[in-house]
């Protein structure tokens, strides 16, 4: 079904976005570089006929841009001993519990993105919203009980030893096209909840 615009519901209509800036040291930076459109496979009837909806568009990166956020990623964890990979499990996991509120916040807006951006419908998009959610606060209640576990002596072959488990280093997440909420988490939440820097591609 190829509607009209005008006879979408409001509610799921979106404003086309351009992305201007990306993130590069925790900041917002301006992209005066090329940007790649970003077109809906839904299509709706204009004037010329039906066309692919424009949903905006972002910052083409060039491999410069890309080495200097590994720049970044790698002067965050500066060799385990930045702020992130030494910050305690408690404030960790309190920062991803601030992340998760702040994201439930944006669960409609997110939901109409996923209808557009992919195709599926509304309660395929609200489950794979939902059920990321649930992901983080999971791999949250894990974290939790890994680190309980740790502050335990385990016996193992007649030898008494603790076991810490620390962060990896720099970590890239991509995400594929048909689940870019979902699957991308999956591999972001834990890669950050452990105290990795993470260079992220959506």
């Amino acid at each position: 079904m190829f509607p009209k615009l005008k006879d979408i519901p409001a509610e799921f209509l979106v404003t086309p976005l351009k992305q201007k800036t990306w993130l590069l040291n925790g900041k917002l930076v301006e992209w005066k570089g090329p940007f790649q459109d970003v077109h809906s496979p839904v299509y709706v009837e204009g004037n010329n006929g039906f066309q692919p909806f424009q949903l905006g568009s972002y910052p083409l990166l060039s491999g410069e841009a890309s080495l200097s956020a590994l720049d970044a990623a790698l002067k965050a964890y500066d060799l385990g001993k930045g702020i992130w990979p030494t910050m305690t499990v408690k404030d960790r996991i309190k920062h991803m519990h601030g992340f998760v509120k702040l994201m439930k916040e944006q669960r409609d807006e997110v939901v109409k993105w996923l209808m557009w951006e992919i195709g599926k419908n509304l309660a395929d998009s609200r489950k794979e919203f939902d059920r990321t959610i649930d992901y983080i606060v999971d791999t949250i209640d894990a974290y939790k009980n890994l680190d309980r576990e740790s502050s335990r002596l385990r016996k193992e072959g007649g030898i008494y030893a603790q076991i810490r488990r620390g962060p990896l280093g720099v970590v890239l997440c991509m995400g594929p096209y048909n689940y870019p909420l979902n699957e991308t988490f999956t591999t972001l939440i834990p890669a950050l909840i452990m105290g990795n820097t993470v260079i992220f591609k959506p």
